[in-house]
């Protein structure tokens, strides 16, 4: 079955407001192309709501990180820590400049990555560690940010899931030296394909722009501070198209009204399935007191894998999309390469075959949202 052929999708993207408007008005500016009006108006919002030194656009999130892993000035043989419950983009941007990827396990309650693991995977090669905020809960970043700061590392923050989340009252995507932001169409915010990454470090705000505009001081120029520009460092072209960016500032315009919506959603669920996952032995969702979470997604932990594929059978079969998450990287075919192996992160080979997500998304409706509740109420499981 595709995906048009569920009365409810697993997720849908919609309009917040001014998107077609502003998508008109880029039109007539005249200015398609990457920073123009509406780049800097998101960029600044952006930066005006997190309280981050700089905000950039970017093409994706995947580029936001390949973007931060060339501002590392990695070298083959450098080590990154990474979960090895996380999209592929996670570790791939730092693959791409020769690191070698290690390995972490996650947080059975969370499913972020287990900051009590991260000394012991230290050596005199790591240069960073990627905590990544699964769902929009934050990591324990102060545990993270300690033990980072006592051997030099640089903290990339993998924030796809997490925009308006805060960790202890501060924003996720203000505690590394860089995160980065996804606007994929899955995600609350979007404008179809999109990201930006965030710098907490004046020192790296002038090499930023340089390596996203292919490696020339292009913007330097614009601002009338050299007479050409030229290329001056390594770099590519991870500029968004200012089109994009004015969908984008009419969803960011919306943040409010949208947030409040998914958290409504959210609390729907749990509050419908706290009982049914008790009687079944399933899990919900764990945020802890300090975390103010982003309402991204709304998983379930099923006791066995079996009881997922039955869960997700039944959903499809009252045509509801359900989907899993991320399978283990350390057991990837890549994954293998980089040293990982069965056994060496087993909360996230456990979790990896017993999580479901919900469908969470804007202009779900209760009646819509009703119907997932009660195909998952009334499911058998084995």
């Amino acid at each position: 079955m595709k995906a048009a052929d569920f009365d409810i999708p697993f997720n849908r993207a919609a309009l917040a407001g001014n998107e077609q408007a502003y998508m008109q008005q880029a039109l007539a500016n005249g200015q398609i192309s990457g920073d123009g009006p509406f780049t800097r108006r998101a960029e600044a919002m952006l930066e005006g709501s997190l309280g981050c030194r700089r905000a950039l656009l970017t093409t994706s999130c995947t580029h936001a990180l390949e973007l931060a892993a060339l501002l590392l000035d990695l070298e083959p043989g450098d080590e990154v820590i990474v979960p090895a419950f996380t999209f592929v983009s996670t570790p791939n941007a730092f693959v791409l400049r020769g690191a070698r990827i290690v390995f972490v396990d996650v947080r059975a309650d969370t499913l972020n990555l287990d900051e009590r693991q991260l000394e012991a995977l230290v050596t005199p090669r790591t240069r960073a560690v990627v905590p990544v905020h699964y769902a929009g809960v934050g990591c324990e970043l102060d545990v993270i940010c300690e033990v980072a700061g006592r051997h030099g590392l640089a903290v990339v923050e993998d924030n796809a899931h997490g925009l308006f989340g805060r960790y202890r009252g501060r924003p996720l995507g203000t505690f590394g030296v860089f995160a980065a932001q996804s606007f994929h169409e899955t995600k609350s915010f979007t404008c179809g394909e999109g990201g930006a990454l965030l710098l907490n470090d004046e020192r790296h705000v002038e090499r930023a722009e340089i390596v996203r505009e292919k490696g020339t001081n292009r913007k330097r120029f614009f601002r009338g501070e050299v007479d050409r520009y030229t290329w001056v460092d390594v770099g590519s072209s991870y500029v968004i198209s200012d089109l994009l960016a004015a969908f984008l500032v009419a969803q960011l315009e919306a943040r409010d009204a949208v947030q409040e919506t998914r958290a409504r959603l959210w609390r729907r669920y749990e509050t419908a399935l706290g009982d049914w996952a008790a009687e079944t032995g399933a899990a919900l969702p764990v945020v802890p007191e300090h975390c103010d979470h982003a309402y991204h997604l709304f998983h379930i932990l099923l006791p066995t894998a079996a009881a997922r594929a039955a869960l997700i059978d039944r959903l499809r079969a009252r045509r509801i999309l359900a989907v899993f998450h991320y399978l283990p990287l350390n057991l990837s075919d890549m994954g293998l390469r980089h040293g990982g192996h069965a056994g060496q992160c087993p909360v996230t080979e456990d979790v990896a075959d017993r999580l479901v997500r919900l469908p969470l998304y804007n202009t779900l409706s209760d009646s819509e949202q009703d119907r997932v509740i009660d195909a998952v109420r009334g499911a058998e499981l084995p």
